[in-house]
């Protein structure tokens, strides 16, 4: 079954301990607290159970997606999300938080810099410790709290956190039963002072990309993650905010990069409530454009949303994000 209590931690750092290599199952530990001075720990796993060990890893140094839009005050502590689109929750998959040939696998811990996957948290994390006014946002699942437990790193009462920081879909075997959609863990680090985002996203190599759109298990005759963008047919702009009075002619522009025709018939568009457009069942040929027009409840709001592009099977194909600021300039087409 899914996670029991998904939600996002909305706190700030306090310190931080990592754990070595040689641990089976090591993690890295954040010693965390809310503005009503409740204090957790979140537990980042840095080492897979399953083979092979090395996590993936993506990080964003310059994360501009709707989701900031939606999340909680800052240091309100633990939020309860409800795993569905249109809300805070993460899907790695359905909410286009990254390209798939972004991330990379890493160590969890070696000698010398820069080299590990502790030491890429190190970057973000230190300074989060050094300066209160980070705003962290930490999603997963929570535990506790643990009245007659103290904390079994930072020692404080009650025990209390969140772990599952990581994707939570896609998993096989002991696993399994953890799978769901729209419950993906992750990291977010806001820096007031330059208005900036910072993202960082982890799943284990042994998760597939293409999961079951209710249960997020694995599919098994889908592809694997795709290494380069390089998809037949890509989402190549959307009119978001048209000019002129509503109804508005909302459009996604597609095009086919490949060297072949491409039959259209059964592909389909879906925005970020999840609402299906089957696209014009005709070829596009090599190298062409088409302006696909919104309807049948497909809305491109002006506050940010995501696009992804599904192929007759239902699978993933291409997928991108846009911002509210981006939604803002009326007539201007967003191209991604």
């Amino acid at each position: 079954m899914p996670l029991k209590n998904y939600g996002v931690l909305a706190c700030r750092a306090v310190e931080r301990r990592r754990e070595g290599a040689p641990d089976e199952t090591p993690h890295y530990q954040i010693h965390l607290i809310d503005d009503a001075g409740t204090h957790y720990r979140a537990a980042i796993n840095v080492k897979s159970q399953q083979r092979p060990p090395d996590l993936l890893f993506v990080t964003d140094e310059n994360f501009r997606h709707p989701v900031t839009g939606q999340l909680p005050a800052a240091g309100s502590g633990w939020n309860l999300l409800a795993s569905q689109p249109g809300t805070a929750s993460l899907d790695f998959i359905r909410g286009n938080l990254f390209p798939p040939d972004a991330v990379r696998p890493l160590p969890p811990d070696l000698p010398g810099l820069d080299n590990d996957l502790a030491d890429m948290l190190d970057h973000h994390v230190e300074r989060a410790i050094v300066d209160s006014n980070t705003e962290l946002y930490l999603f997963g699942e929570r535990y506790g709290p643990e009245p007659n437990e103290p904390d079994k790193v930072f020692g404080f009462l009650p025990g209390n956190g969140v772990h599952d920081i990581h994707m939570n879909q896609g998993s096989s075997g002991q696993f399994r039963s953890s799978n769901g959609v729209w419950q993906d863990g992750g990291l977010l680090l806001h820096f007031p002072a330059e208005a900036r985002w910072v993202a960082v996203f982890l799943a284990f190599q042994s998760q597939t990309w293409h999961t079951d759109e209710r249960t997020g298990h694995p599919l098994t005759a889908a592809p694997p993650r795709p290494v380069t963008r390089d998809a037949s047919v890509r989402i190549l702009a959307a009119l978001v905010n048209p000019a002129g009075p509503t109804p508005e002619r909302e459009t996604v522009t597609l095009l086919n990069a490949s060297p072949v025709t491409i039959d259209l018939d059964g592909w389909r568009l879906a925005d970020q409530q999840d609402h299906l457009l089957p696209l014009p069942a005709q070829p596009l040929t090599a190298g062409a454009t088409l302006a696909v027009a919104g309807g049948n409840e497909f809305q491109l709001g002006n506050h940010g949303g995501s696009i992804t592009l599904l192929d007759p099977a239902g699978l993933k194909v291409d997928g991108v994000s846009y911002t509210e600021e981006q939604a803002q300039r009326e007539g201007w087409t967003v191209s991604f």
